[in-house]
């Protein structure tokens, strides 16, 4: 059961509009194909009321009524009363599963709650609404009052109750202690079905899943992306992963291959981001940063797994950076069909790293940047070097530029003001070149580009066109900083002329 919806909108500062329920709604039970899904709580707000309405409309469309269920609370009958006029036709009873609990929260005697709860399972039952019953914090109630956890699981057992649902409420449960209480409810009440609802407070929410499924627990309540209060719950994409690889013996219907598309419009709906080192789904796992692992991947995949990116509707990527070898550039090279000799692929990586030195993110949408500027370099003799600079911009005082530049040995230092940077840059340069009684070319054109769908971090590639005398000439640069981009650009005009 996914309950994304419900528990996973309990993530702080989350809300879903009905419109993004609706959709995901559809694509939990139709595309990822989940068996079941919780979308709300009763009685929360009218928009949540409009909201489990319409999905309800859709479903039964479908035929999905008995797959979408409503958390509801023991209140007389007022849960039921809503859910009615929703249109619902399952609620998940939220009880209490610990003795510490039911004294100090609703201070009644489970003698009393047990009345209590039986009434609205049988309201339930005679206007046609099916019942599953959460005991909310069995896994303190199995670790401190066992006795009654059981006392209750006997009183349920005679009830018209379809599944019970076990939530480790505060994410507290170790893989042992899984397995150990799940296993002694399991035997004692063959009949029922038990659900596992795993939190993720200390990590071990996979962990946990995997030992209670062992335990022959039967169902498990799952988010997208793990959503949910605090740590959140049991990631959906990495449970289904871990079944499919580690536990055989089970089949599931969730489509492994929509698993990311689903967790990128969760994604984009709440604004909780995606971890990218996270499991399944982060924008990292599926990345080789080191040049020894392409290289191996080169070499009958040594550091593959089966965790292919291909199951779950990704591809491998080959990161770039400081820790680049000549394979990671060679495998990008071959996603952009380019070619390199060894002399060419040797200077790209030696511009790689030095980029990634600098701590810059270098994506393959960079490389045929880096490539060209790379190659574009080797045109130049370095006769002139602008040896460093200082650029100042500061609100309410014109920019200023001071340089230092090594004019085939002799080098000059100048200051100057201008409309922008680079404008301060070029003034300051003038200045030395007059001192050289030379003229610069004009500029005649200035453009600036970024690889398509790149950040605001991205490399950022400066053209400028030149014109002196009758002849025009285009340079080019290669920065993260569109002013230093430019003042690359500038250099080997420099070296030109």
């Amino acid at each position: 059961m996914d309950t994304t919806l419900r528990d996973g909108e309990q993530t702080s500062g989350v809300s879903f509009s009905a419109s993004e329920k609706l959709t995901l709604a559809r694509l939990l039970l139709e595309e990822l194909k989940v068996d079941r899904i919780e979308i709300a709580s009763a009685r929360v707000s009218e928009g949540e009321f409009q909201s489990v309405k319409q999905i309800l409309e859709w479903a039964r469309e479908k035929g999905f009524e008995e797959r979408v269920e409503v958390l509801t609370f023991v209140d007389n009958g007022l849960s039921i009363q809503w859910m009615q006029d929703a249109g619902a036709r399952v609620q998940n009873l939220l009880t209490k599963g610990s003795l510490n609990h039911l004294t100090h929260q609703l201070k009644k005697t489970p003698e009393k709650h047990f009345e209590e709860i039986g009434e609205v399972i049988h309201l339930a039952q005679s206007v046609g609404i099916s019942t599953n019953v959460y005991l909310e914090d069995w896994s303190n109630g199995m670790r401190n009052s066992p006795e009654y956890v059981f006392t209750f699981l006997d009183f349920l057992a005679t009830q018209p109750v379809r599944r019970i649902l076990l939530p480790d409420t505060l994410g507290v449960l170790t893989p042992g202690e899984t397995g150990d209480f799940i296993s002694r409810i399991v035997k004692r009440y063959p009949n029922i079905h038990f659900d596992f609802h795993g939190h993720n407070d200390y990590d071990l929410s996979v962990a946990n899943v995997m030992e209670a499924l062992k335990a022959g627990c039967h169902g498990l309540h799952l988010t997208v992306n793990g959503m949910g209060e605090r740590a959140g719950n049991a990631p959906l994409a990495s449970v289904v992963a871990v079944i499919n690889d580690f536990l055989p013996e089970y089949r599931i219907n969730v489509e492994e291959s929509s698993l990311f598309k689903v967790s990128k419009l969760v994604s984009a709906f709440t604004g909780f981001g995606i971890p990218a080192n996270k499991p399944i789904v982060g924008d990292n796992v599926f990345t080789q940063t080191a040049g020894i692992h392409a290289d191996g991947d080169n070499k009958k995949n040594l550091y593959f797994n089966d965790l292919l990116p291909e199951r779950f509707g990704r591809k491998r990527k080959y990161a770039l950076g400081k820790t680049s070898g000549k394979a990671n550039i060679q495998k990008n090279l071959q996603e952009l069909g380019l070619t390199l000799n060894e002399e060419e692929i040797r200077k790209v990586t030696a511009r790689i790293i030095e980029l990634g030195d600098k701590k810059e993110k270098v994506t393959k949408d960079d490389l045929p940047y880096i490539i060209s500027d790379v190659l574009d370099s080797d045109n130049y003799q370095h006769k002139v070097v602008v040896k460093s600079y200082v650029l100042t911009h500061a609100k309410g005082l014109k920019p200023s530029t001071t340089i230092c530049v090594d004019i085939e040995g002799e080098v000059f230092e100048e200051n100057a003001q201008g409309d922008g940077q680079f404008d301060a840059f070029m003034n300051a340069l003038r200045k030395v070149y007059r001192a050289k009684k030379r003229n610069l070319p004009n500029l005649v054109d200035y453009a600036v580009r970024i690889p398509p769908g790149s950040n605001s971090d991205a490399l950022c590639e400066t053209l400028i066109t030149w014109q002196e005398g009758e002849k025009e000439f285009t340079t080019r640069g290669l920065d993260s900083d569109q002013t230093v981009s430019a003042i690359k650009a500038t250099e080997k005009m420099l070296n030109i002329i």
